[in-house]
């Protein structure tokens, strides 16, 4: 019952605005503190005896894949809020969303690359992992795009909420693809059933700075959410002013045709 009362205060953007004015320079703080340790903890990880110091590409690249998902599965709960729940914030959620999620898959891309040059020997191959993640980045740009094309926020947002489900059924591609084709990509290793693979020297490191990544969507995403509702009540005080003097115009301009005649 209080969950629901919650999720139905925060439905109203002026008291979204207040919430949020409050908590981000706390969930800033906490970013920053978390993502110094957690590169400090990345620098004083001992090199990997196969990969070397090329290992420590893991710190950045793995964080950012994982957002790079779970972005995209956030904004999937958007669009059924904007679709069949109809909560006022739902479309404002996903449009914010889409951006940083588009950020974090280009840099799981580069970070991507950029490992597999010493371990593959190239920095690209169209595999499945690689390929769908690519899709996933070109999917994001599209629904940017969307957004940006249709004038109308109701038209669009309804748009671009059934492309985001759409969109959706490449996660598990994503996920599984390592498991259901033989790609270069190697096997989950952090998740994965039996417990992790990873040494405690790697792991603990690792996961010290998916949550610190995870911290920095949620204050990058209430941030530009809160810009997006003060973005639309700006565009609907134009509108009014514009009707506004539109309707003036109409009126004072009534009595000049009536004597003239």
């Amino acid at each position: 019952m209080k969950l629901t009362e919650t999720l139905t205060d925060l439905a109203n953007p002026t008291r979204f605005l207040a919430l949020t004015a409050r908590i981000l320079p706390w969930l800033a703080a906490a970013t920053a503190i978390l993502l110094a340790i957690g590169l400090y903890q990345s620098a004083m990880a001992p090199d990997d005896y196969q990969q070397g110091a090329t290992v420590k590409i893991m710190f950045i690249h793995v964080p950012n894949a994982w957002l790079s998902m779970f972005v995209w599965s956030v904004m999937s709960v958007a669009a059924l809020g904007t679709l069949v729940w109809r909560h006022p914030l739902a479309d404002v959620a996903a449009k914010a969303a889409a951006p940083i999620g588009a950020a974090f898959t280009f840099l799981a891309l580069v970070t991507g690359s950029l490992w597999g040059r010493p371990m593959w020997g190239t920095y690209w191959e169209w595999d499945a992992r690689l390929t769908s993640v690519l899709i996933l980045f070109l999917m994001y740009l599209g629904l940017m795009a969307l957004w940006r094309a249709v004038e109308d926020p109701s038209r669009a947002a309804r748009a671009a909420a059934v492309l985001t489900l759409v969109g959706a059924i490449n996660i598990p591609i994503i996920k599984f693809s390592v498991d259901w084709w033989n790609t270069l990509h190697q096997p989950a290793s952090v998740l994965r059933m039996g417990g992790s693979t990873l040494d405690k020297a790697f792991l603990w490191p690792l996961l010290v700075m998916a949550i610190a990544f995870s911290l920095l969507f949620i204050t990058l995403h209430l941030a530009a959410m809160r810009n997006e509702i003060l973005r639309r009540r700006v565009r609907s005080l134009q509108m009014m002013q514009a009707s506004r003097v539109s309707f003036t115009g109409e009126a004072s301009s009534g009595p000049k045709e009536i004597g003239a005649a």
